[in-house]
């Protein structure tokens, strides 16, 4: 450091500028400048002892030093680094473009390098946290993958692995699924659970869609079905950051082992199905679990079953059913679709959004957190309905409850008559739904001229039909026919009150 105190007493002793800077090592110009500056700061010598060569620095160069050189972003810098094709010299480049633009005074290469080094020497320092047993379940995806061949074309299909941890013992579930959607990612939290034999309190997933909607470190928005199955093993999702492998450090280190104690250790041997390869995963699993440890005692398996089994918390009387959700829109027919199948709702929701959720057996409806419909789930062809009659609105309820059967049932409580009369009218047209006014005003003459009355029509009309009408029926209702006992109808019709005259009257041909 330039020895500026001492540069200011021997000034004041009255010796050059050119002795000053050949007796203290320094250039003349630096001399120049600090006698100037102190002059500016009304610097006079002897200084104060509370002025220190730091704070003297700082005195006489403070407009100089102020504004000159722009610091570095060291955090984007180290963020930019982790990118494939990104040097410090391309980052420094951009660094000057930037100062330059700013009227700003940027760090030589050299400075600039050497800050970063600092910063990344603080940064990556790392900490051994110990974790307590039972607390974490860490799982990821294996970046290698098996593979399985298909037995009819020979073609090989890869199996991705599927990893879970536990953090204080390092004991490992490793099952090999066909596909990383999201029903294979609840399955192989299913097993694994099932496997250790209880749960732990926290879980740390990578950020991926499947367990992750929303990405954020401090408010990250977990996906709905790995929700619920976190709700229903009683455990805490806490996702790890992006880009943040210390956060889930027993995994990503099972990882790199798993691909070489399992994968690389299976590559001769061919499997013609899933089950084939989980098999002899399993078996690897096993003695990669009882393997000891290189710098301690004992193995996984010990630790687990000593230390931390005990400690799980209890799995579940059932296991997590897998559920999917979606959203839908209420048609205007008060229906859902979901697989090209309709499910009604209640039609106060007609263009609403609801929430869908989706099992192998049921589906429910949720508006705002709250079930307003739940129905079994349809199978077999597609469009078909499922309709709740107290979804319907009044007018449409009413409309679906005329039938056959509906109308047959409702005279069966008039007569028998009154039960063929509906039979024959439902048969008198090609479609039977067009005869269902025709019954609903036949049977609506009860409330007009009583329940008796009607059977007496129906039967005095099945006397002079085999299929009457409506018209009929309501014909001898209002001339009053039906009240006529059949004494009464014989003797009108008998040739005592007969009007016909004879061939006599007529004139006819006398012998």
């Amino acid at each position: 450091m330039t020895q500026y105190r001492e540069i200011l007493r021997l000034h004041n002793q009255g010796i050059s500028q050119r002795s000053i800077a050949i007796s203290l090592g320094c250039s003349r110009n630096t001399v120049a400048n600090t006698i100037k500056y102190a002059g500016e700061q009304n610097l006079i010598w002897p200084l104060p002892a509370e002025i220190t060569d730091v704070k003297l620095q700082k005195l006489l160069f403070a407009k100089q030093i102020t504004g000159i050189h722009k610091k570095p972003d060291y955090e984007y810098i180290h963020r930019e680094m982790a990118k494939s094709g990104v040097t410090l010299s391309l980052l420094w480049h951009e660094y000057c473009q930037n100062c330059r633009q700013n009227a700003e005074t940027a760090f030589m290469y050299t400075q600039f390098c050497k800050y970063y080094r600092e910063f990344v020497s603080v940064n990556k320092a790392t900490l051994h946290i110990e974790h307590k047993p039972g607390e974490q379940m860490e799982v990821d995806w294996a970046g290698q993958t098996a593979q399985i061949i298909d037995n009819t074309t020979g073609e090989v299909i890869l199996a991705y692995m599927f990893i879970a941890v536990l953090s204080c013992s390092g004991y490992a579930y490793v099952e090999a699924f066909l596909s990383q959607d999201q029903e294979s990612w609840i399955t192989a939290h299913v097993n694994a659970y099932r496997f250790f034999g209880g749960v732990t309190r926290i879980l740390v997933p990578d950020n991926l869609k499947t367990g992750v909607a929303r990405i954020d470190w401090y408010t990250p928005v977990i996906n709905k079905t790995y929700h619920e199955m976190s709700e229903h093993y009683g455990t805490a999702v806490l996702p790890a950051r992006v880009r943040r492998p210390k956060d889930k450090p027993r995994v990503e280190n099972t990882v790199g082992i798993i691909t070489t104690w399992i994968i690389a250790a299976l590559r001769h041997e061919r499997f013609f199905s899933l089950h084939e390869l989980n098999e002899a995963i399993s078996g690897k699993l096993e003695e990669f679990n009882h393997k000891p440890f290189q710098k301690k005692p004992g193995s996984r398996l010990g630790v687990f079953l000593e230390e931390e089994k005990p400690l799980l918390l209890p799995l579940p009387s059932k296991s997590f059913e897998l559920a999917f959700w979606k959203i839908a829109m209420v048609a205007f027919n008060y229906h859902i679709s979901v697989d090209k199948m309709q499910y009604s709702v209640p039609y106060e929701y007609i263009k609403h959004r609801v929430d869908v959720r989706i099992t192998k057996s049921v589906v429910e409806v949720f508006y705002n957190g709250n079930r307003i419909a739940s129905h079994m789930r349809l199978s077999g062809r597609s469009g078909q309905y499922s309709t709740v009659p107290e979804h319907m609105p009044e007018d449409h309820r009413r409309y679906i409850q005329w039938n056959a059967e509906r109308f047959l049932s409702w005279a069966g409580g008039i007569g028998e008559n009154a039960v063929a009369v509906v039979k024959a009218i439902l048969a008198s047209r090609q479609v039977e739904q067009q005869s269902y006014k025709g019954c609903m005003a036949l049977l609506k003459l009860a409330d007009k001229y009583s329940v008796t009355r009607l059977e007496a029509a129906c039967k005095r009309a099945l006397g002079y039909t085999l299929s009457p009408g409506f018209k009929s029926i309501q014909s001898i209702l209002a001339t009053g026919q039906d009240k006529l006992t059949d004494e009464v109808s014989v003797a009108k019709s008998s040739c005592e009150f007969s009007f016909t005259r004879g061939a006599d009257y007529y004139g006819g041909r006398r012998k």
